[in-house]
C-alpha cells in the first residue's frame, strides 16, 4: 500500500488565510472533538461519514485533510473517501497532536466558529444586554416587555424563561412588529447561553427597529445561576406577520445585507454557480422547516437561518465555498447573509424567485452513496428470534434516542468502535442490526460481517417501524457496549447540568475573542 498524502498546519494555515477551499475533517465522535480541535474543523464521524459527506462536502475533488488523535480512525476514512470518489484526500501531519506542536490554536466545545464570532460581536458593538436579577424584575413588575426565545423550538419548550415566546434568530426582524408592535416596549432576546441572544439582539439592532433591544445576559444559565425558575414546556410562537410589517423588514434586511457586502444573484446566476467545476456552492432555504416541506426550489436543503448562523460548520463544511441563500419574503435570507458575510463566506440571496419556483414538496433528503444491500428481517422475525438466546441485538442510533427508547434488549453501539463492542457483547448465533430507520444500521452490517463469521441481519424499516407497529419498548442506559461518546454534553442543554459546568462555559465564552487572536485564520469583520 502506498503512503499517504499529509497536509501540515502550516499549509492548512496558508490556505486558510487565502480563503482557498477546503475541508479540515475531525472523524472521532463529538465528545472527543469537543474536548479540543482547530477552529474550522469539521465533525464528521467515521461512524456517520458515508451518510454525511456528501451534502457537507459537495465537491469530490475539494481538498479535504482529515485526522484523529490516534485512534487510527482517519486512516480509515482516508481510504472510505477514496471509495466514495474523493480524489483529494490527505491525513493531517501528526494528527490533532501534531497541530498543537505546530503551534496551532485548539478550541473546545462545538459551533466554535460561531460562538467565537457572537463574542467577538458584542466585544465591538457592546451589544445591550441585561442581567437576569433586571429582568426578573421587569416581569414582576409587569413592565412593558416581551421575551423572545431565538433558539429552536424543541430547545425553547425544553426549559424557558416564563412567559417567553419562541421566535428563532432568523424569524426575529421578520416578527418583531407584530409581537412589540408599541415602539416603547423593551424587547428581550435570550438562548440558553449568549451566541444566539446576542445575533438576536445585535440582528434587531442592525436592523434599526425603534424598540429599545436586550440580550438576555447569559441566557437560562444566567437565569438559572441567579437562583429563578425556568419554566418548561411552553408553547406560544409567533403568527403572522401583515403586508405592511412584511415590506418594511424587508426594506430593514436589505439595507443590512448591503452594509455586510452580501452579493445579489438570480436564478440564472444561481444555475452558473452550480455548473462550476472548481467551486462548491450551498444553496440553503432559510425558512422555517414547516414551510421548507410545503414548497421549496429544487436542490436546496432546509436550514432555519438562526441555527445556520449557529452551527455553520455542521452544514457548510467546506471552509472557503459560497452559500447562497434562500427566503420568500427578503428578511430572513438578508439577516442571516449579513452575519455569513462577517463570518468571512462569500455569501449571495437569491432575489427575483417566485411562487412557482418553489415547486418541490417535502422534507430536505441527504445524498447517499449505493447502499449496502444486507439481509434483512421484518418484525416479527426478530420477535421469533429473540425466544432464542443466541441472538444479539445492536441499536446504532444516537445514545440518546437510544436511552429514550429502544427495543428490549438490545444493545447499544457505535459504528466505528464495533471491534470493541463485540469484546462486551454476549456470544452471538446471529446478529440483528438497526437504529431509527435502518440507515446506518445497514453501512454497520457490512462493516460487522467483515468481523465475524455469524450471520448478520439488518431489521427493515429500524426501531421506527418497530415503533410505529406499537410494539414493546425499553428506556435507560441498559445494554451500551461502549461508552457515550458520540455527543457531546452541553452545559446549557436540559435542566440537570451542574451550576460548576454552567459558569465553566460562560468563563470559556468569555475568553474565546483571546483566542481568536492568537489563531489568526478567521477572517471574521463585524460590521
Amino acid at each position: 500500500m502506498s503512503t499517504p498524502t499529509t497536509r501540515t498546519y502550516a499549509h492548512l494555515r496558508q490556505h486558510l488565510l487565502a480563503r482557498h477551499e477546503l475541508a479540515l475533517i475531525d472523524v472521532r465522535e463529538e465528545a472527543p472533538f469537543a474536548v479540543e480541535h482547530p477552529l474550522f474543523a469539521a465533525n464528521i464521524p467515521l461512524s456517520r461519514l458515508e451518510i454525511e459527506i456528501y451534502a457537507r462536502v459537495p465537491r469530490r475533488d475539494t481538498p479535504i485533510t482529515v485526522y484523529d488523535d490516534g485512534e487510527g480512525l482517519a486512516q480509515i476514512a482516508l481510504q472510505r473517501l477514496g471509495q466514495l470518489g474523493y480524489s483529494d484526500v490527505a491525513l493531517l501531519e501528526g494528527g490533532l497532536a501534531g497541530w498543537r506542536e505546530a503551534g496551532g490554536e485548539l478550541f473546545q466545545d462545538v459551533n466554535v466558529p460561531s460562538k467565537a464570532f457572537g463574542e467577538l460581536v458584542e466585544s465591538q458593538r457592546h451589544t445591550p444586554s441585561l442581567a437576569a436579577e433586571e429582568v426578573h424584575a421587569l416581569l414582576n413588575e409587569k413592565a412593558d416587555v416581551v421575551v423572545l426565545d431565538a433558539r429552536r423550538f424543541d430547545e425553547y419548550q425544553t426549559m424557558s424563561i416564563p412567559g417567553g415566546i419562541s421566535v428563532p434568530g432568523a424569524e426575529l426582524v421578520l416578527r418583531v412588529a407584530e409581537l412589540a408592535p408599541n415602539p416603547a416596549t423593551r424587547v428581550i432576546v435570550n438562548c440558553a447561553g449568549r451566541t444566539r441572544s446576542i445575533i438576536g439582539t445585535q440582528s434587531l439592532v442592525n436592523a434599526g427597529i425603534p424598540n429599545p433591544v436586550s440580550a438576555l445576559r447569559n441566557g437560562t444559565i444566567g437565569w438559572t445561576l441567579a437562583g429563578q425558575t425556568l419554566a418548561h414546556g411552553q408553547s406560544r410562537r409567533f403568527g403572522d406577520v401583515s403586508p405592511a410589517n412584511r415590506q418594511r423588514a424587508a426594506e430593514q434586511a436589505r439595507a443590512v445585507a448591503d452594509k455586510a457586502g452580501v452579493v445579489r444573484a438570480d436564478s440564472q446566476t444561481l444555475a452558473a454557480w452550480r455548473a462550476q467545476a472548481d467551486r462548491s456552492t450551498y444553496v440553503f432555504d432559510v425558512r422555517t422547516p414547516e414551510e421548507f416541506a410545503r414548497g421549496h426550489l429544487p436542490g436546496s436543503r432546509s436550514t432555519p437561518g438562526g441555527q445556520l448562523v449557529q452551527e455553520t460548520d455542521h452544514v457548510a463544511s467546506v471552509r472557503g465555498a459560497r452559500i447562497v441563500l434562500i427566503d420568500d419574503d427578503g428578511v430572513r435570507a438578508n439577516m442571516s447573509a449579513s452575519w455569513l458575510a462577517q463570518m468571512g463566506w462569500e455569501v449571495a440571496v437569491l432575489d427575483g424567485l417566485g411562487a412557482g419556483d418553489f415547486s418541490e414538496t417535502g422534507d430536505w433528503q441527504p445524498p447517499l452513496p449505493a447502499l449496502p444491500q444486507p439481509s434483512t428481517i421484518d418484525p416479527e422475525q426478530l420477535v421469533q428470534w429473540q425466544a432464542d438466546a443466541d441472538t444479539v441485538l445492536l441499536d446504532f442510533t444516537t445514545s440518546a434516542n437510544y436511552v429514550q427508547r429502544h427495543i428490549p434488549g438490545a444493545h447499544w453501539a457505535i459504528r466505528a468502535q464495533l471491534e470493541q463492542a463485540l469484546e462486551r457483547l454476549p456470544v452471538a448465533g446471529r446478529y440483528v442490526l438497526t437504529c431509527g430507520s435502518s440507515l446506518l444500521a445497514r453501512f454497520a452490517a457490512q462493516d460487522l460481517q467483515r468481523l465475524t463469521r455469524v450471520p448478520v441481519f439488518v431489521l427493515e424499516g429500524g426501531t421506527g417501524r418497530w415503533i410505529a407497529e406499537g410494539r414493546p419498548l425499553e428506556s435507560g442506559e441498559t445494554h451500551l457496549a461502549v461508552p457515550r461518546s458520540d455527543r457531546y454534553r452541553r452545559p446549557y442543554e436540559g435542566t440537570d447540568n451542574p451550576r460548576e459546568a454552567m459558569q465553566g462555559y460562560l468563563d470559556w465564552e468569555f475568553g474565546l475573542v483571546a483566542q481568536l487572536g492568537r489563531d489568526g485564520t478567521h477572517g471574521f469583520r463585524v460590521i
